[in-house]
Parts: structure tokens; sequence; C-alpha cells
């Protein structure tokens, strides 16, 4: 287990959240090596698009792993103006993990969830690195995060 997966687990442990983390031997990165490593389906899957603001601050859009996240959607709901996506090195040295390991929280930034994930059970997320996942009830992670929920898929 590596740093980033054991200061996750550290993370969930503390607040006491119901979350599964799977460290796996293969990668995790693409959205179809997640689903099928744990046998679930893309939707089952999210992504966590990086991206930044106009004050350079960090925005996590989460969208299922068939959807595409819009900048402009994202603008729009912030009131500020069109983010950019994030650049490989801001995303570590903003969320403090590695692009491909992202969870949907643990982290310093602004949360938007994509309303289609609402009515999901449990999603699978980045798990602090690219051969981990975590298993978390879509409820408990909009405790965790605060997010914003709406329409922010393209």
């Amino acid at each position: 287990m590596d740093v980033k997966e054991k200061q996750l687990q550290k993370f969930l442990k503390l607040r006491n959240i119901p979350a599964e983390h799977y460290i796996f031997d293969q990668s995790c990165h693409s959205v179809q090596e997640a689903a099928k490593t744990v046998n679930a389906t893309p939707e089952d899957v999210v992504k966590n698009i990086c991206m930044i603001g106009p004050s350079n601050e960090l925005i996590i859009a989460i969208v299922s792993g068939n959807d595409r996240a819009s900048t402009k959607r994202v603008g729009k709901i912030l009131d500020i103006e069109r983010p950019r996506l994030a650049k490989e090195n801001e995303i570590l040295e903003k969320s403090g993990f590695p692009m491909g390991g992202v969870p949907s929280f643990g982290f310093e930034a602004t949360f938007l969830v994509d309303n289609k994930l609402i009515d999901k059970g449990y999603i699978y997320t980045g798990g602090g690195s690219e051969k981990s996942l975590v298993k978390i009830q879509i409820k408990n992670l909009l405790e965790l995060n605060q997010a914003y929920v709406s329409r922010i898929r393209k």
C-alpha cells in the first residue's frame, strides 16, 4: 500500500465513513479498467475531472464513467469564467493525489456532482493511486465533499 492509499484510508477511518477501499495488482486508471477490475459497469465508476478556476482554485467535476464534463456548465453553475482542465502536476499539487487515483473527496476543492449520479446507490471512485478504488454510497459522498448537484455532463 502506498502513502496516498494510506492517507485516504486514514481519512475514511477518522470520519467513520462506511466505504470500501480496494487495492489491486493491476491498473484501474481508465473507467474500463476500473469497471472490469470490480466487475461493475462503466456507469458505476465515476471520473473526477480536475479543473482550475479563474482564481487558480481546484474544481472537481464528478461524472459517470461514460460521460464527459462540460467546462461551460461548470462555469455557469459556479458563476465564474469557464474553467480550464488542470495539468497533471497541478492535480497532484492541489489534490495531493496522482492523476488516475484522485478520489471524489478528501482534499480542499469545489466539488460538483452530476445529477445523473444521485439515483445511484453507490459509486466507485479513485482510491489514491492508479491501482486502487473506493466504493462509497452516493449519499455519503455528498456529505463528505459538500458538493453542488447539477447537470455538469455534456
